[in-house]
């Protein structure tokens, strides 16, 4: 098997950074008509940075409007947008479902991109990667495109701006990036590149968890009175960059399975990917049969920095065991990552492990 690292071509970070968004482009030889996939609000509160950073590179851009499901009816939407006005880039603005669309988007009409996140809520703005969903919220497949983006231009002053919930959930993300890499490098099964995993994969994946650890909590306090720190720079870069090129190139394991699957029950739609995925990290250590202090140091950093423990707290506190059985069955449906462990996982294996982990942290 080949080893295989992914990257996106240019990631900037920094605080203003959509000031240069025109800059850089051109630096990278990115040129326009560009289309801007952004919702309304998104739109609204970014046209006049647009316009002059766009504006003083003489990149043309028309915008189309992101509904906020990254489902197959708005990528075909966005593709059409694309070829209407004959663009040559794209450029996704917003969250991660945003990004996941215009990365499709992109893919499906031959496009240069570029990803701008306006929150540091998840992992996947660096990836070749999109999840679909139904227009109901439930994921229906993971697609894997070609290239990854051309550019990732990450405002962190903007971010600083959001609500601290989106980033505490982009740290849920990224807590799962070393122990799903170390899973499946200790089973010797391939990343999501179809490869091996590279030293500099599982390294940056080590360097991910240890930056949460450090920076997650210092991070969070700043964030919460609207200010970029040293900490929260670090910790966007951990949620972003680190945690994306170690998911993608490193791979993925039980945790973003068991996330696909609690996207089954409508409850848990009311919260974030990066919210389940952290309590798919439990239900994965539980089914590893992990070591009792690395449990605990997990459930610690997710109290700590407000990251869900317990079924109750992804709205799932009377669920019965028939729910958590489409939870399981989904969990291990066919090309799912959870077979990437070293050892055969069945429906009955991931409903004890919820069971399990959810009674465990109610222990700690």
């Amino acid at each position: 098997m080949l080893t295989m690292f992914a990257a996106p071509g240019r990631y900037v970070q920094g605080r203003d950074a959509t000031r240069e968004l025109g800059t850089v482009m051109a630096q990278v030889g990115l040129r326009g008509p560009a289309l801007i996939l952004a919702s309304a609000r998104i739109s609204c509160e970014m046209a006049d940075r647009w316009q002059q950073s766009l504006g003083a590179v003489g990149i043309d851009f028309t915008v189309h409007r992101f509904a906020g499901e990254c489902s197959q009816k708005e990528i075909d939407a966005g593709a059409a947008a694309a070829t209407a006005v004959r663009a040559n880039t794209l450029i996704a603005v917003g969250g991660g479902k945003a990004l996941d669309t215009g990365r499709a988007v992109g893919a499906a009409a031959g496009l240069k991109m570029v990803m701008c996140p306006t929150l540091a809520s998840n992992d996947a703005p660096c990836s070749a990667v999109s999840v679909v969903y139904t227009e109901s919220g439930e994921v229906q497949r993971i697609m894997h495109h070609p290239r990854n983006p051309e550019l990732v231009l990450v405002d962190t002053t903007i971010i600083a701006n959001s609500p601290a919930r989106f980033l505490v959930a982009g740290m849920g993300d990224a807590l799962a990036t070393w122990f799903e890499a170390r899973t499946v490098v200790e089973a010797c099964k391939p990343n999501e590149l179809g490869a091996a995993a590279s030293m500099s994969a599982m390294a940056l994946s080590r360097l991910c968890y240890d930056t949460l650890l450090a920076d997650g909590p210092p991070a969070l306090a700043a964030v919460e009175a609207g200010v970029v720190t040293p900490a929260v720079e670090r910790l966007i870069e951990a949620n972003t960059l680190l945690s994306g090129l170690g998911f993608e190139s490193a791979g993925l394991a039980v945790a973003h399975s068991v996330h696909n699957g609690l996207t089954m029950l409508g409850p848990t739609h009311d919260f974030l990917h990066g919210e389940k995925v952290a309590f798919g990290l439990l239900v994965q250590l539980a089914v590893e049969g992990r070591p009792s202090a690395e449990f605990r140091e997990v459930v610690g950093f997710c109290r700590e920095v407000g990251l869900p423990t317990r079924l109750a707290d992804i709205g799932l506190s009377d669920v019965s065991d028939d729910d958590l059985q489409v939870v399981a069955e989904r969990t291990v449906a066919p090309g799912e990552t959870a077979h990437k462990e070293p050892f055969e996982v069945t429906p009955e294996l991931i409903l004890d492990g919820i069971r399990a982990a959810d009674s465990w942290a109610a222990a700690i």
